[in-house]
């Protein structure tokens, strides 16, 4: 059985809208630890990888819209990790849709939303929510 992620204030940016987007990622990621858990993985991973695709339209031009805003000095490097992840998003597409399901294919897409949660979110994510709050406080 695969650990699942619980919200916790680790994880909070201070951004109504980011943390909703990120709560809704890691929700996406339970589900489909849920259904790989439960046999029902095959169901789930075209809903994932839709979501996926969703998610980063959205939530990257929100997340870019505060950086030009807020006059982020790391914007270009913060949108060279969106664009490595959309990469990777266009690269599960492509594999999936070539390839089929396969309980590997899920563990890889497992591997990559938890990695994602824990090195974008947790560390990109965090640099720009704390520049924001810093801005904000000298307004």
């Amino acid at each position: 059985m695969q650990k699942t992620y619980e919200w916790d204030p680790s994880l909070e940016t201070g951004n109504k809208t980011i943390d909703a987007q990120h709560k809704s990622m890691i929700a996406a990621l339970n589900n489909l630890i849920s259904a790989y858990d439960h046999g029902k993985a095959p169901l789930e991973i075209q809903k994932t990888i839709d979501f996926l695709v969703e998610y980063i339209i959205k939530h990257f031009a929100d997340e870019e819209k505060l950086q030009e805003e807020y006059g982020y000095p790391d914007i270009i490097e913060h949108i060279n990790g969106h664009i490595d992840l959309m990469n990777k998003v266009a690269a599960l597409t492509k594999n999936l849709d070539n390839e089929g399901y396969s309980n590997e294919f899920v563990e890889h897409t497992i591997r990559f939303m938890t990695e994602w949660i824990t090195q974008h979110i947790k560390g990109d994510d965090f640099k720009l929510a704390a520049y924001i709050k810093d801005k904000d406080s000298i307004k």
